[in-house]
């Protein structure tokens, strides 16, 4: 996979590790980017051998958002925020959302804009204690998009989004631990380690029920407890039928390390 915006590995040949690429700006998303992000993720949806990604960026920082500098360049038409949501913004948060596998996010600097949304879109997200997050739209007359809306009020209640989209506050990554916005918080020397550390054991688990896992949850914030818990059942019974089902009840009576296959 060559890319000219992404870094893209596989790792113990079932993990794909997608890098931003752009340090020098801060990796900032241009439309190219964007696309290569959105491709890059598209093709670990559809690999069956892939079984977790890992979502991290080169130098000092995670993304500093959108090129702004990109979009004063570009006709009119291009420039309107809608369509550079709805063409790319958008589908790159329905594929995370929509990848029946676990993606990983580890944010090593400042996530502002755009690009904190898509963090905060990821299954787990670990960040450096140095990292920071920040819902900057307000500060160009603009509302916050790629699922913001969405994602924080759910993560973090109504009066908290307000005030972090609304006054562009800048948060720690230890704030965003407080707030439940993230999962971890780690030293900057240990940070890649760590989570690799994470990615590695999340692609030996069992895909299927991981899959399983994320659906409920994406469902389970329309659903009424009725519905939940009938989906609940539902996918309960798809996990049931998977050979890793079988292996970990094997390995449980057996008293041994389960090896699963991821289906």
């Amino acid at each position: 996979m060559d890319y000219k915006f992404l870094i893209c590995t596989i790792i113990n040949e079932n993990i794909l590790r997608i890098s931003l690429n752009r340090p020098e700006v801060l990796n900032s998303f241009n439309t190219e980017m964007r696309l290569e992000l959105l491709e890059a993720l598209q093709y670990a949806s559809l690999n069956d051998n892939i079984r977790t990604v890992f979502l991290s960026a080169e130098g000092r920082a995670f993304s500093a958002g959108q090129d702004l500098k990109e979009i004063l360049s570009l006709e009119m038409e291009k420039a309107d925020p809608a369509v550079i949501v709805r063409n790319t913004y958008n589908p790159i948060i329905k594929t995370i959302r929509q990848i029946e596998k676990p993606v990983v996010c580890m944010v090593n600097g400042i996530a502002a804009g755009a690009a904190a949304n898509i963090a905060f879109s990821c299954d787990i997200v670990l960040a450096s204690t140095d990292a920071s997050f920040v819902e900057s739209f307000s500060q160009i007359g603009l509302i916050p998009d790629s699922g913001g809306t969405y994602f924080l009020p759910r993560l973090i209640g109504l009066q908290k989004s307000s005030a972090l989209m609304m006054m562009a506050e800048k948060i720690s990554a230890d704030m965003a631990v407080q707030m439940g916005l993230i999962y971890m918080a780690v030293d900057p020397k240990s940070l890649e380690t760590f989570a690799l550390e994470i990615v590695k054991k999340l692609s030996l688990m069992p895909t299927k029920a991981l899959a399983y896992i994320k659906r409920a949850l994406n469902l389970s914030f329309s659903n009424t407890l009725d519905e939940q818990l009938e989906l609940e059942a539902k996918l309960q019974h798809l996990a049931g039928k998977t050979g890793d089902y079988r292996e970990g009840i094997k390995a449980f009576l057996e008293k041994r390390k389960p090896d699963f296959k991821g289906h």
